[in-house]
Order: structure tokens, then sequence, then C-alpha cells
């Protein structure tokens, strides 16, 4: 991930994400919770996650967390996951304002079209981006080389 114009990525992730179960299992074990204990179980477990190299020694240090990868075989398979995942890259590593920047996403070549729209639809509505542009990655290699051939 990155910005336009730089010549290199400024990050580079695994797309893992590690989730903190302890939170989500407090709230369906118990039904004798009240509604705001239940809330605040489902909030605090919304927010502790970690993504990549991070998600692997939090995994590796405790066993509270527990991994998910989003993607196999190049197609997005945990849409929740992934959601967290683009969260945390937007906020946490780019540290920038979704709504002020367009967005540059790469798919693989055997993506189904129900996948690309749903991949739009969060990073319009949840992210509220002004422009997106989905590509595969060997069509962005191609172009690359052109580009620095001229």
């Amino acid at each position: 991930m990155g910005f336009a114009g730089n010549v290199e990525p400024c990050f580079n992730q695994p797309t893992v994400v590690a989730l903190n179960d302890s939170y989500l299992n407090q709230s369906r074990a118990s039904t004798k919770l009240n509604m705001a204990a239940q809330y605040s179980a489902g909030v605090m477990a919304d927010l502790d996650f970690f993504i990549g190299d991070e998600a692997l020694l939090r995994s590796r240090a405790s066993n509270t967390y527990t991994l998910s990868y989003p993607i196999n075989h190049g197609q997005v398979e945990d849409w929740d996951a992934m959601e967290r995942y683009w969260q945390h890259c937007i906020f946490n590593y780019l540290r920038c304002d979704p709504e002020d920047h367009y967005f540059l996403l790469t798919e693989s070549p055997l993506t189904n079209p129900e996948n690309r729209e749903y991949m739009g639809e969060i990073m319009f509505e949840t992210f509220n981006i002004p422009g997106l542009y989905i590509a595969v990655n060997s069509v962005l290699a191609l172009a690359a080389g052109y580009t620095t051939s001229k």
C-alpha cells in the first residue's frame, strides 16, 4: 500500500487479521448480560484486532487471538475481516482521510463481478471514497512496464 507518485509502496503487510474472540465469546456465552454489556462487548471486539506482521506476533504471544486469512487463492472469502484490514491500512498505516483520496485496488483475474461490486460497495459506503479503480494485477504490471520503458 502506498500513495501515487511514490517509486515503491510505503508498506507491505501480509493479508492476515488477528481477532480477539474473548469479547464475542463472553457476550454469546452469558445470556444474563444486559444489553449495554452485550453492546460494549461487541464494540470492543470490533476495535480489538491487528493486521499483518503484528497479527502474527499477537497470535503467537497469546491464544486469545485467532488468525483470519480473508483472501484465499486470490478471492476474498471473509468480507468482515477484509473490511477490518482495509480500515487498519487506511487509518493506521497510510494515516489519511479516505474521503480525500481516490483508490486503486487490485484483484485476481478470476474475480467474479459480484465480488467486484461488493468491493466497490464497501469502499464507497463504508469509507466514503470519491473514486475507485479496480484492476487486474497483470494489467497493472504491463502498464508499469510500458511507462518505465518510455
